[in-house]
């Protein structure tokens, strides 16, 4: 089993980062694959072309940039984990990018996602986190996939690099989400 992970801030090693860490570290603990993925940028969004309905290729037809590697290791994946900071109460637009794009591309060929355990995690420094929690679950949802939930909603509070490390709840949210995502994922292959 893999799970994949998706860091859609900005920032390499910040406050997303380390959150995905705590959740894929519990994830090898119980013997599944992960992989840390960091959306490098810059990123186009979704330009309606419809042309993933039209070659029904599971690829986007903008091939600039990495989003058609990033929907490769989806299908590939047994889990999809996807992480951003929160901008303004918002995703990155490198987190909107892969929603909209490998969503769109998903749909077109037939719901590559379906039944995949997927997971949101989500970096703050006040407020805001849940809105972006919730778009990213959106994705899950209209995928036909299978959200792993925690003891709290999937995020943690910081500002300075590393900053959430200190957020004991959110550190022990990333822990149950792991352990809980695991599980899930282990009753699915059986």
């Amino acid at each position: 089993m893999k799970v994949v992970a998706f860091n859609g801030s900005p920032r390499r090693d910040g406050n997303t980062a380390a959150l995905l860490g705590a959740v894929l570290r519990e994830l090898e603990s119980q013997g599944i694959e992960t992989e840390l993925v960091h959306l490098k940028g810059p990123l186009s969004g979704c330009i309606a072309c419809f042309q993933c309905y039209e070659k029904k290729d599971g690829r986007c037809t903008q091939d600039r940039d990495m989003i058609n590697d990033c929907i490769e290791k989806m299908v590939k994946a047994d889990g999809i984990i996807i992480g951003s900071p929160t901008y303004f109460a918002d995703l990155t637009p490198e987190a909107k990018a892969l929603i909209d794009r490998a969503g769109f591309v998903a749909k077109a060929n037939g719901d590559m996602f379906r039944r995949k355990v997927g997971a949101a995690v989500v970096a703050v420094r006040r407020a805001g986190a849940i809105h972006v929690f919730d778009s990213i679950n959106h994705l899950f949802f209209i995928s036909q996939m299978i959200v792993a939930g925690s003891s709290y909603w999937n995020i943690g509070m910081g500002l300075e690099e590393k900053d959430v490390e200190g957020d004991e709840e959110g550190m022990a949210t990333m822990r149950t989400l792991g352990q809980n995502m695991a599980w899930l994922l282990k009753r699915i292959k059986d």
